[in-house]
């Protein structure tokens, strides 16, 4: 059977740099931010624990709406810097030769490309 990939004679593969350290703190990035970002809302619960009913259900919604956004943008970022990564480190990666196929007019110099 074919080899699936033909790499390509001569290629020199590009050493990893700042893409692996990216993707190794990813994780730790992704559970601390979500972690802070969660205190808001438990900080206003234990703050306005004595106040009134209504004021305290205002407030509350009002924080949870705003963290739970800036945790969405914040996961969001995470995945988007992590996909960054992954790209950069594939095409650090080795090179590979597609399939030849023979193209229309290579043969004749005087046949015009379409």
């Amino acid at each position: 059977m074919a080899e699936l990939f033909n790499r390509l004679p001569g290629f020199q593969q590009t050493p990893a740099g700042q893409e692996r350290t990216v993707l190794r703190l990813l994780p730790k990035a992704l559970m601390l931010g979500t972690l802070l970002l969660c205190l808001p809302s438990l900080a206003v619960r234990l703050w306005w624990a004595s106040a009134p009913a209504h004021e305290v259900a205002t407030r509350i919604t009002t924080v949870d709406i705003y963290a739970i956004s800036v945790l969405v943008l914040h996961w969001t970022v995470v995945f988007t810097v992590g996909i960054g990564a992954v790209i950069v480190m594939v095409m650090k990666g080795p090179a590979y030769v597609a399939d030849a196929y023979p193209m229309e007019g290579m043969n004749r110099p005087d046949v015009p490309l379409p």
